[in-house]
């Protein structure tokens, strides 16, 4: 986490409600966006081996979490936009599901070679995405999903190199 991370992530647990979420939320930032996602208790099912009333029972949870929680995280969200010059999304985990609310869909440039786009044609072509933008979305998702360990320990390691730069010495 940057220094700018971990301002953010002060700032909001200190000034989110106390009986918001379980414990402290996850907080991500990048350039454009600060997503805070939180657990709420899942709800009792009286038939807690049946997998689909389970999910269903969860989505109902967040979907109440997500109404009842509106006006307190508008609240914060426009305080904390004021305050970091970034957007607010907001998710919370429930049990075994998870949901993102209201979240950024940035455009990234990116130029590919012809290799490449012939892939995106392909996803498109088959009806897997509708456009080459859904098709690289869809491969980025993709990777994300079965490489996280691999991500985790890459953004651990930039952090440590943060730290170490940080730490060095000073040139006035």
């Amino acid at each position: 986490m940057t220094d700018t991370d971990t301002s953010i992530a002060g700032w909001l647990a200190g000034r989110l409600p106390d009986d918001l979420f379980t414990g402290s939320p996850e907080v991500r930032v990048d350039r454009e966006e600060i997503t805070v996602i939180g657990t709420i208790d899942p709800p009792v099912v009286d038939d807690g081996d049946d997998a689909p009333a389970v999910r269903e029972a969860e989505a109902g949870r967040i979907a109440r979490f997500r109404e009842a929680t509106r006006g307190k995280r508008m609240e914060v969200a426009r305080e904390a936009e004021h305050r970091f010059d970034r957007k607010v999304a907001w998710g919370v985990r429930c049990g075994e599901s998870s949901q993102l609310f209201t979240h950024l869909a940035v455009p990234v440039m990116t130029r590919l070679r012809q290799p490449q786009r012939q892939v995106l044609d392909t996803l498109v072509a088959a009806g897997v995405a509708r456009s080459r933008a859904d098709a690289l979305s869809w491969c980025v998702k993709l990777v994300g999903q079965h490489t996280d360990s691999w991500l985790d320990d890459l953004r651990e390691a930039m952090g440590r190199v943060d730290e170490i730069r940080d730490s060095g010495p000073s040139v006035d």
